[in-house]
């Protein structure tokens, strides 16, 4: 055994898999970085799984409703029902710039709602034909062919489709067709279809209005989005309809107009022309149905004029109610001023009977006692001479002879209301003016806030003038309280009979005027005939007012065609349905007082001291004489009673040819 040790160069072994200095630093920075990866990765998941929790929170555990400036454009709300009208005034649609237009109790009349244009770019187009397609499914309504031909065009723009509805937008955004773009708009819409179309009017393409209450308040409407309250009851507004157009169905009446007026503000209620139309088909409507009879067109208010020269004679002092009128014929020429052949009445009337019995002849020598001055100051003052002002464009003016040729002959006339051409509103506005203590108002379609309490109810009645500003008393309290006794003196007593509704003590006058014919000259048995009254008289609160335009006779009027058998009738059935809806009940536990406190005696007696004007005292006959006698051999000769008329009738001929409206033989409006 050798002991000899080896040499360590000899005893032992180099490890080459143990690492260096170099490799070992290599490695424990690939160490450090592989930690950070995982801590980097670490944070990322667990940020990551935060986000998903909580966005599985918020869309499927917790979804939060979006709120309404989010889905506005696109699905704007629909209101909820309201029956009472209780936040009707809240409603403002968004996408919407025009107003809407509200009855006094908050029923929606006009509102615009949102739509859409449907545009395109054909040359973003990928398949025109299966764009066409699937368009189609959503809108059933469009030509498909023509719809292909656009979207293959070589064109930039394209109109597909026109006043699309927000769902229709939304289902044809969802197609995801390239090139399809939307444009926003409104579309101008009418809820209750007829009622009060001609009041409402209408808007063209560009959503501006062209006629009624659109047009009058078209910049208020595009300005402030608060809703337009009316004074218009749309309940009311639904009632008149309905009792005007069976009126209209049973007297075969060509056309027909009624009005409802608050008596103490100017107020209108309820305001109906027939025919009507759907304001919904404003642009497709005939014209004689857009015509609005009750402040375009121009009647002769016949008897209806009678309270106007009776309050005149009262007010100004020359007549009083004991004073007395011949009813005998009046002959002028070849013109006779008369009444009906059945009318017998004494030769001499008093006041209260030249309105009750409703006697022309009577009527004209009130009107010559009185004088043309007179009588001209009064219906100036009165307006009638001007446009009737209202809040609609379409208002028109009177016909009124010219006050240079204002003779003896127009004196008469006037005064039972021929030679003159006043539209309905204008008998209104004059009749009210008599029961509510004089005041002259200026008619409104505008709902008077100050005049109710927040309930709704009618504030008790106070001094006219402090109410209604700008309203002018024209006649005393006194004659007032005097020609509410004599109107309703006419629906107990005379020819407005037919006019009464029990326990609303109505008061008013009857007013048949012949038609003036095509070539001039009155047409027999072809009338307007019309009622214009007040109720309840003992407390007057609104105006009513009715016309049938060329009635025919029926079975039930034993052939008559005045106003006693047609238009008086009438407005008593729309008195005894309205007067509950406006808050007004039959009072007939306390009928005896109350008719006690309207009676006025047919001939009431001449207070001591007093010449009561009658036979030998008639300053009326002596003009009447005395013009004549100056007349004797002039260039009038005569026939000035006949030319009146046929001035009158080639006014009308004049005003219909510059207005473009139909042959007089067919619509007859103006006569």
């Amino acid at each position: 055994m050798n002991d000899t040790p080896r040499p360590p160069s000899q005893d032992t072994h180099t490890d080459s898999s143990r690492p260096t200095g170099g490799t070992l630093r290599m490695n424990m920075a690939r160490y450090k970085t592989d930690t950070r990866l995982l801590v980097v990765a670490g944070v990322f998941c667990v940020l990551f799984g935060a986000v998903g929790v909580k966005l599985s929170i918020a869309t499927i555990i917790m979804p939060l409703a979006p709120q309404q400036h989010q889905i506005a454009p696109q699905v704007p709300p629909i209101p909820k029902s309201d029956p009472k009208g209780m936040v009707a005034n809240d409603i403002v649609l968004p996408q919407v710039h025009r107003a809407s237009i509200v009855d006094r109790n908050g029923q929606a009349l006009a509102i615009s709602l949102p739509v859409a244009q449907v545009y395109a770019n054909p040359q973003e187009m990928i398949d025109p034909q299966d764009a066409t397609r699937k368009l189609k499914q959503v809108l059933p309504h469009i030509d498909a062919a023509e719809t292909l031909r656009r979207l293959s065009s070589a064109r930039q723009f394209v109109y597909l489709a026109r006043d699309i509805s927000p769902a229709e937008e939304l289902a044809i955004n969802n197609l995801g067709i390239p090139g399809i773009y939307f444009e926003p708009g409104e579309r101008r819409r009418y809820p209750m279809g007829r009622v009060a179309a001609q009041i409402m009017g209408g808007v063209d393409i560009d959503d501006h209005g062209v006629a009624g209450v659109e047009r009058f308040f078209d910049k208020r409407l595009d300005s402030n989005r608060a809703p337009l309250t009316l004074s218009l009851d749309v309940r009311v507004q639904n009632v008149v309809h309905d009792e005007l157009q069976s009126a209209m169905d049973t007297f075969q009446a060509i056309g027909a107009c009624a009005i409802v007026m608050d008596v103490r503000n100017g107020e209108i209620i309820a305001m109906v022309s027939l025919p009507d139309y759907d304001a919904n088909d404003f642009g497709h409507a005939p014209a004689d149905a857009r015509f609005n009879r009750a402040v375009t067109g121009m009647y002769e208010p016949g008897s209806t004029f009678k309270l106007q020269t009776t309050a005149m004679a009262l007010q100004d002092g020359v007549a009083h109610i004991w004073d007395r009128f011949s009813s005998v014929p009046i002959k002028v020429g070849r013109f006779t001023i008369s009444d009906m052949k059945n009318d017998h009445f004494d030769p001499w009337l008093s006041l209260p009977e030249v309105m009750a019995h409703s006697s022309n002849p009577a009527a004209a020598h009130i009107a010559l006692d009185a004088g043309a001055a007179r009588q001209q100051d009064w219906l100036r003052n009165m307006g009638f001479f001007a446009r009737v002002p209202i809040e609609l464009p379409e208002a028109g003016h009177p016909i009124i002879p010219s006050t240079r040729n204002w003779g003896v002959s127009t004196v008469m006339t006037v005064a039972f209301g021929h030679g003159v051409a006043e539209p309905p509103l204008a008998i209104v506005r004059g009749t009210a003016a008599t029961a509510n203590g004089g005041f002259l108002l200026k008619p409104t379609l505008l709902l008077h806030d100050q005049d109710r309490t927040p309930g709704g109810t009618p504030v008790p009645d106070t001094d006219m003038a402090a109410q209604t500003p700008d309203a002018q008393r024209l006649i005393s309290a006194e004659n007032s309280s005097i020609l509410r006794k004599i109107l309703r003196l006419d629906v107990t007593k005379g020819t407005g009979d037919r006019a009464e509704s029990a326990g609303y003590y109505v008061g008013g006058k009857t007013g048949t005027a012949e038609k003036i014919g095509a070539h001039g000259g009155y047409l027999k048995h072809v009338n307007v005939s019309a009622f214009t009254g007040i109720f309840p008289m003992n407390a007057p609160r609104y105006a009513v007012y009715v016309m049938l335009d060329s009635p025919k006779p029926t079975a039930q009027t034993h052939g008559w065609t005045t106003a006693g058998w047609n238009a008086a009738p009438t407005a008593s059935h729309i008195i005894t349905r309205i007067a509950p809806m406006m808050g007004l009940f039959p009072d007939t536990a306390h009928q005896e007082a109350i008719e006690n406190s309207l009676f006025i005696p047919m001939r009431p007696p001449v207070p001591h001291g007093y010449r009561a004007l009658g036979p030998g005292n008639d300053p009326g006959t002596m003009h009447l004489h005395e013009s004549e006698g100056g007349r004797h051999g002039s260039h009038h000769g005569t026939g000035e009673m006949t030319s009146e008329a046929g001035h009158l009738a080639r006014m009308h001929a004049a005003r219909d040819e510059r207005e473009g409206a139909m042959p007089l033989k067919k619509r007859q409006e103006r006569g």
